[in-house]
């Protein structure tokens, strides 16, 4: 794990969820995944847009052309958890397609613009993945 995911780990556990900085005002979640190839346990900040009682969470990293690796181990291991606020909550992870990823996809881009920007400088489409609970 990188200091700098590492340092806004522990501000989110040590404020309930809250973190500052570039992170301000927007909701984060901790994704604990299982590695694709290792099968062990790894922790993402992410940021992610409440749906319901779920969870949805995009694969932008920052618009680069490939996706993060939390994406290939939700792929291979789609049983997961995350910690919201205070919370720790199982989930079921699947990627969205179709109407469904657009009206998500959409308000994400609408709400945080930056997300636009990861958009416009890739080629891929950036997934978007919903974390059901268990």
């Amino acid at each position: 794990m990188s200091d700098w995911n590492a340092k806004i780990i522990e501000e989110f556990r040590s404020n309930a969820g809250k973190v500052g900085g570039n992170f301000e005002r927007m909701d984060l979640l901790l994704l604990h995944s299982t590695g694709a190839k290792s099968g062990e346990e790894r922790i993402h900040p992410l940021v992610y847009q409440s749906v319901g009682d779920d969870f949805a969470i995009f694969a932008s990293k920052g618009g680069a052309p490939t996706h993060p690796a939390w994406y290939h181990n939700l792929i291979a291991n789609p049983s997961a958890s995350v910690e919201v606020g205070t919370e720790t909550i199982d989930v079921e992870a699947r990627v969205l397609e179709g109407d469904e990823r657009e009206s998500i996809w959409s308000k994400q881009k609408r709400d945080l613009p930056f997300f636009a920007d990861y958009e416009a400088g890739t080629d891929r489409q950036i997934p978007v993945f919903l974390l059901e609970r268990r």
